[in-house]
């Protein structure tokens, strides 16, 4: 029985973080690969710095797949030009975002990606790209079932993402913004239905914890949340493991360590979201 393969390739939120001091963790920006176990990756969460690595996975074969945008900010579609297995004749690459109120998707990410700003648009990318608008609700792709539940974060429509494959259950929720819509149980967001519905029962959460409990007061208006919230989130919700991901790109290795330890007690299983490493959901052989 096939088990699903995910590859973290990208864990920083807002910029990049090159440096030594940011090597075990990891310095590029968002990015997942799922695969099914023998297979290549199928579907992409995300389009950070981190998507440069999924050529290598690939190892100089076109990608054929798609790739699914939580949303549209810079730190989650950077990595498309630079995207050497989909920017090739041989790609076939469906792309969905959460449809834009003011505008198609590929007229949206063209706004960010044509000259003056960037040499190529997005229709100049090699290979058979189509660009799609995403509404709440389910929709099958990669071999996957998606379910896009919307989510609060500042500037521009962003979703929440339930995928599975029958046997398991990932929740994608990288940029979340619960104080938004109140303080919630612990003066750190409301649990709201859309992130519970997301995540009840999953295998593993991956989450947006952009900050420290002590940090939030001041910087959630940037639209981020906190890593109690996640861990809080995750255990209402029943999930079985969280992986605390979009790393302050400030955030040092070393002060990850210390974050992480000071919620040694969690009820929980979690883990800071490191680039490079491989989780395996769903029953074994």
């Amino acid at each position: 029985m096939s088990r699903v393969r995910v590859h973290i390739l990208g864990v920083r939120g807002s910029t990049p973080a090159p440096g030594p001091e940011f090597v075990r963790y990891g310095g590029h920006t968002s990015c997942l690969a799922l695969a099914h176990d023998g297979e290549a990756p199928s579907l992409l969460i995300d389009a950070g710095t981190g998507i440069r690595r999924v050529s290598a996975l690939l190892q100089g074969k076109p990608f054929v797949g798609t790739v699914l945008l939580g949303h549209l900010h810079w730190d989650h579609t950077q990595g498309l030009p630079f995207f050497r297995a989909g920017d090739s004749p041989g790609a076939e690459v469906a792309l969905f975002a959460p449809a834009q109120p003011d505008g198609e998707v590929e007229t949206v990410l063209r706004r960010a990606m044509s000259p003056p700003h960037f040499p190529i648009t997005p229709a100049e990318l090699r290979g058979h790209w189509t660009f799609r608008g995403l509404e709440p609700g389910e929709v099958e792709m990669g071999g996957f079932s998606v379910a896009a539940r919307e989510i609060p974060h500042k500037g521009g429509r962003t979703f929440g993402y339930r995928i599975s494959d029958g046997r398991a259950t990932l929740a994608y929720l990288s940029d979340h913004c619960p104080t938004s819509l109140g303080p919630g149980p612990d003066g750190l967001g409301e649990r709201h239905e859309a992130a519970l519905s997301l995540t009840s029962d999953c295998d593993a959460v991956f989450h947006d914890g952009q900050y420290t409990d002590e940090e939030l007061p001041a910087k959630a208006y940037f639209g981020h949340s906190s890593w109690g919230y996640a861990l809080g989130l995750a255990e209402a919700a029943g999930a079985k493991s969280l992986v605390v991901y979009h790393h302050d790109p400030d955030r040092t290795d070393d002060q990850i360590d210390q974050v992480a330890a000071r919620y040694a007690g969690a009820k929980v299983s979690f883990e800071p979201a490191a680039e490079g490493s491989i989780l395996h959901l769903g029953p074994c052989r």
